[in-house]
């Protein structure tokens, strides 16, 4: 079982001498084979400078080679290492702020935008995955279970502003309904996305710096950048070089450093989440409170969200906490959620436990554009 919390790479890298390796949970343990990269040393250049090898920057990445520029990532740990590696691996179409959030505040061309742009992540990680033969376990699939009438009703009103979206495949689902998705007293209904689904993200993105470097591409890997230096051609400072390009895309989450981007660093708020892994479980047992193999979450603001693995575990998650702060224990936290739930697993063993941190953009709403010059940015939400 691992216990540990998680400091920044550079608080890391002052507590020890060695690289950075991922953390040690339930994907890190499960984690496709994949080299370790080396660190930047000396001066090097390519077109674009992309800092980060999460979801964001490696998509981004993948999509520069695809379109014929040469791209270098800078990552200051692991592929995958923050948010990326550690989440609950659950493909959720939409955004923390409803669909009429977005068109009240920004106007019905940013609603159509957003809107589209959902949907079209989720197809793009099909395609991916698909093309490229990537093994992440990916499931179609996902639910939002509601507690009570009133989340019912939010979710009716949801559907149907997806559905002037173009997203036909939400079926709202009734208490009867219900045993089919979810074995669990705590529900009365709930909505099923057949577009949402889950899988092991860690995989995703392993699979997506192999293909990155098919194309061409160079990663990075134990290169935190510690500072850009602007003009035409801007520099990226690593501790032991410095990366030339003609564009950066800064693509950090929780863990980025203050001194790389304020302006990022200073529109975002670290959100801790914490996840455990069970023992493996009898399919049977799992066949009776899962039996569509979907991934759920519930309705709630502070939201529990579980699956099943490929290896008959449950992975459960929850319990967010806004500033990015740890529990002392994290199954002294999530056992009792995962109880409630399922009773039938009181008691049950835990084989790995971890936590971790995500940022979400304070508007809540993704913001994607240039900082100044041949800086770019994609700040990340949740």
């Amino acid at each position: 079982m691992s216990l540990a919390l998680f400091p920044t790479p550079a608080q890391c890298r002052g507590q020890r001498s060695q690289p950075l390796e991922h953390d040690p949970s339930y994907y890190a343990a499960t984690r496709t084979p994949a080299p370790e990269r080396p660190a930047l040393a000396g001066a090097a250049a390519a077109d674009v400078c992309v800092i980060g090898a999460g979801f964001t920057g490696l998509s981004a990445a993948l999509h520069l080679a695809e379109a014929g520029f040469s791209v270098a990532v800078l990552e200051a740990a692991r592929v995958g290492w923050g948010a990326s590696g550690r989440n609950g691996g659950q493909i959720v179409n939409g955004y923390s702020r409803s669909l009429e959030h977005i068109r009240a505040r920004y106007g019905a061309e940013a609603e159509r935008a957003l809107g589209a742009m959902s949907l079209e992540g989720a197809a793009i990680i099909r395609q991916r995955v698909a093309r490229h033969g990537i093994a992440c376990d990916l499931r179609d699939g996902g639910f939002v279970a509601a507690f009570t009438a009133k989340q019912m009703r939010e979710l009716e009103r949801e559907q149907r502003h997806w559905q002037r979206h173009g997203h036909q495949q939400l079926d709202m689902v009734d208490q009867a309904g219900l045993r089919g998705i979810v074995k669990s007293e705590r529900y009365i209904g709930g909505r099923l996305d057949r577009a949402g689904g889950h899988l092991h993200p860690l995989n995703l993105a392993l699979g997506e710096a192999r293909v990155l470097e098919e194309l061409g591409g160079v990663i990075y890997e134990n290169s935190p950048a510690l500072r850009i230096e602007a003009g035409p051609r801007p520099l990226v400072h690593t501790p032991r070089g410095t990366m030339a390009a003609r564009f950066v895309l800064v693509c950090g989450n929780a863990y980025l450093a203050r001194q790389v981007a304020p302006a990022i660093h200073d529109d975002i708020m670290p959100v801790s989440t914490q996840v455990i892994t069970t023992a493996p479980l009898p399919p049977d047992l799992l066949a009776e409170l899962l039996p569509a193999g979907y991934c759920v979450e519930d309705h709630n603001y502070i939201l529990d969200y579980y699956r099943r693995t490929a290896d008959n575990r449950l992975l459960y998650g929850g319990g967010s906490v806004y500033g990015g702060s740890d529990p002392a224990s994290v199954p002294a936290k999530i056992l009792p959620l995962v109880e409630k739930t399922f009773p039938e697993l009181r008691g049950v063993a835990v084989d790995y436990a971890w936590s971790g941190n995500f940022a979400l953009t304070l508007t809540r709403i993704p913001a994607i554009g240039r900082l100044s010059g041949s800086l770019y940015t994609n700040r990340p939400m949740n």
